[in-house]
């Protein structure tokens, strides 16, 4: 029997209960993953023994404290000063109204430090563990109380294998738990993020057409919460799906991972240019913590908040009231990004698409599409209030896709003219239909729009002008409109001519992406702003040109319609913008204009072609019966401004031929920081995917001409994409 054994057995009268022992001393170091203690010389730190007393003190210039004297049996050492500095940025941050957030000295100064590695990967060895008895690596949240607003764990090669909670008790469960007499070496994850890289200057940059393509294309993704209740009832949230809103935001780019999909049908990644930012500078999702934030408390039931119902709006099924709209917001110190879903399901948004009967502008003048316009207004309650609580003074960046684009241009027109404030807003569409009438578009000149084109989409070309019906009369309208269609070029005259009122009208600076096809195996592509609607309009006006008999060519029409590859966003849209923001660096370091001689010759040819068929068309009309003349006066009509808008396009091209592309044109504001560049492009360009000679983003070499109509309508990017409503609407 043991001496400890005897002791148990006998009287408690005769036992003596020694005092724990004392004496003890434990040191430890914080170091970053280059070695150096030195980003966290001064931090003031607490420490608990094992019987719960508590000793504070502040590391040296090494980043080194040292405990002496304490009880035996480990410690706990937490480092949770709130910052004090003078900072903006951190001040604002813990100071907001809505969502404070608990950041610490300890979380600014790991935010200052860099990655050894530049992919963020986990060092195997470091300098500063030639002098360490334990050495683990740790994360920012493993020593401080509040953790809600900071990023995931990662992994470790030198995990901390047993917590303070598992070996102390109540009052060890916090911090990280260190045995004593060792010096015990922490090395800190940086906190850094990845965050896309966004020009805020108003003028058009080939950084943001890329860029916000990716993000109006990640607008049809879930958000991806976890728990995706309402209310939640767990103490945390979570973000596993990929690709999701909040995954992105909230999970990956926070533990700085880079991703390269927006859509779960993507065979190809397509990568943002991304930049290393501290953490802080991150595109934000609100934290979720019931302690802190009386506004995230289940008992709220149906009003309590969460991530998911502060940055994402999902009005898919909330009743008679829905209308079917879905998107994302999110910000940081510069800007705050809103991006909006295009059509996705077919029978809701086909019935608010196909509502194009007019009605007023309530914020303005002239009368908008109503179906877009009861979508945008809902948007606006959604993105006003966010704006409400966030809002410091930073751009406002808005992006859409299809539909997604004409609700994005009218929530932008909205937020331009409320009352009492003067946001900077820069609007992006991908492949919008029209929204408004003329008049909406003159008074809304003064909105910065940046509209794209895809080569053949025929979304664009709708709603036509002559277009002011209701769902209700949707079938008959379509029919009536695209099968039964009146002799002679009714089609392309109703494209381009008023009947009624105010005829529905594009807004915003145009930039079209139109192949040049020389031959089967060679193909550039240019991006510019053609004049005439045979280009621009050409589901309905390739009619004009391919007219048979005094009939619309109808098969060719619908084909057009029903194939609509060139209006899907990752396999028209996504590939075009990546192809001209490669092409356009080319131009900028090789110093050269944005067309060719051999593109600018091409399109000159058949620019000057399709003027000389216009022509003989008009002719070939003239030449009719004087009753069948009268009756098209305005087939007449359109055919003459139509050849005269020929010759404006070819004006609008010259320019190109002699122009050269500015580093300001390729990255916007980003240019004023060469050095900022330097260091974040070669992570772009380190993906194979962005090192692919790819023809259509390559300046062609020197060769032969095809058929007038061969990079107009004969070039398909991407696999077929199912037609959505927008196309036929």
């Amino acid at each position: 029997m043991t001496s400890l054994e005897k002791d148990l057995r006998s009287p408690l009268s005769s036992r003596v209960l020694a005092c724990p022992a004392q004496g003890r001393w434990s040191s430890f170091q914080l170091v970053d993953e280059f070695g150096s203690g030195e980003p966290y010389a001064g931090l003031a730190y607490v420490v608990t023994d094992s019987e719960g007393k508590t000793y504070s003190g502040s590391l040296d210039v090494t980043g080194t404290g040292k405990v002496t004297n304490h009880f035996a049996g480990p410690i706990a050492l937490i480092v949770d000063q709130k910052y004090q500095g003078s900072e903006e940025l951190y001040k604002d941050l813990r100071t907001r109204p809505h969502y404070p957030l608990e950041i610490t000295e300890l979380q600014v100064r790991a935010e200052q430090t860099r990655f050894l590695n530049q992919n963020s990967t986990r060092t195997r060895d470091n300098p500063a563990q030639a002098c360490a008895d334990q050495y683990f690596q740790v994360e920012v949240r493993h020593l401080v109380r509040h953790v809600s607003h900071l990023p995931p764990e990662v992994y470790r090669h030198y995990p901390h294998s047993t917590g303070p909670a598992k070996i102390m008790g109540t009052h060890g469960a916090l911090g990280v738990a260190l045995l004593p007499l060792q010096h015990t070496v922490l090395e800190v994850r940086p906190l850094r993020a990845l965050r896309p890289m966004l020009s805020t200057d108003p003028e058009f940059c080939a950084l943001n057409l890329y860029q916000l393509a990716l993000m109006a294309t990640l607008s049809y993704c879930p958000f991806g919460q976890n728990p995706d209740t309402q209310p939640v009832e767990t103490a945390t949230v979570s973000f596993p799906l990929q690709p999701s809103v909040g995954n992105w935001f909230g999970d990956a780019l926070a533990k700085f991972e880079e991703l390269g999909k927006v859509d779960s049908t993507q065979k190809i990644a397509y990568y943002p240019l991304y930049e290393d930012v501290p953490y802080s500078k991150r595109l934000e999702l609100v934290p979720f913590d019931t302690n802190l934030y009386t506004a995230n408390d289940p008992e709220l039931g149906e009003d309590q908040e969460h991530p998911a119902k502060i940055h994402f709006l999902d009005d898919r099924k909330l009743g008679a009231e829905s209308t079917d709209t879905q998107a994302f917001i999110t910000h940081h110190d510069e800007l705050i990004l809103i991006s909006l879903r295009g059509t996705y399901e077919i029978i809701a948004d086909g019935l608010r698409d196909a509502d194009a009967l007019q009605v007023p502008f309530e914020e303005g003048l002239g009368h908008v599409h109503r179906g877009f316009y009861k979508a945008a207004k809902k948007a606006a309650v959604f993105a006003t209030e966010y704006l409400d609580r966030f809002y410091t003074g930073q751009k406002l960046l808005i992006c859409g896709h299809s539909l997604g684009g004409a609700v994005a241009l009218l929530l932008s027109e909205m937020l331009r003219r409320r009352a009492g404030f003067n946001y900077n807003i820069q609007l992006y569409t991908y492949g919008a239909p029209r929204a408004g009438d003329a008049n909406f578009v003159t008074d809304a000149k003064g909105l910065v729009h940046y509209r794209m084109v895809a080569h053949n989409d025929p979304v664009p070309s709708v709603p036509g002008t002559w277009m002011n019906t209701k769902s209700g009369v949707f079938g008959t309208g379509v029919a009536l409109t695209f099968v039964n269609v009146p002799a002679g070029l009714s089609v392309f005259v109703a494209g381009i001519t008023n009947w009624t009122g105010e005829p529905y009208d594009h807004h915003g600076t145009l930039r079209h992406a139109m192949p040049v096809q020389f031959s089967r195996k060679e193909i550039s592509m240019i991006l510019w702003e053609p004049g005439c609607d045979t280009i621009t309009q050409h589901a309905a006006c390739s009619v004009a040109i391919q007219q048979q008999n005094g009939l619309p060519d109808r098969p060719s029409l619908l084909t057009q319609l029903f194939n609509g590859a060139n209006h899907s966003m990752v396999g028209s849209y996504i590939p075009v913008c990546w192809a001209t923001l490669r092409r356009w660096q080319e131009a900028q370091t090789s110093k050269r204009s944005i067309v060719t001689d051999r593109e600018f010759e091409w399109i000159e040819n058949a620019l000057m072609r399709i003027f000389q068929q216009l022509r003989d068309k008009r002719r070939d009309l003239r030449a009719r019966p004087d009753a069948y003349v009268r009756t098209h006066e305005k087939a007449i009509d359109a055919l003459n401004h139509e050849v005269g808008k020929i010759q404006a396009t070819r004006a609008r091209l010259e320019p190109l031929w002699h122009q050269r592309i500015s580093e300001k044109d390729v990255y916007g504001s980003l240019s004023a920081q060469p050095e900022w560049l330097a260091e974040n492009l070669p992570r772009w360009l380190a993906h194979a995917e962005n090192r692919v000679a790819e023809q259509m983003a390559m300046a062609p070499s020197t060769g032969n001409d095809e058929a007038l109509l061969a990079s107009i309508y004969g070039h398909t990017i991407g696999a077929p994409h199912t037609l959505d409503i927008d196309s036929i609407v």
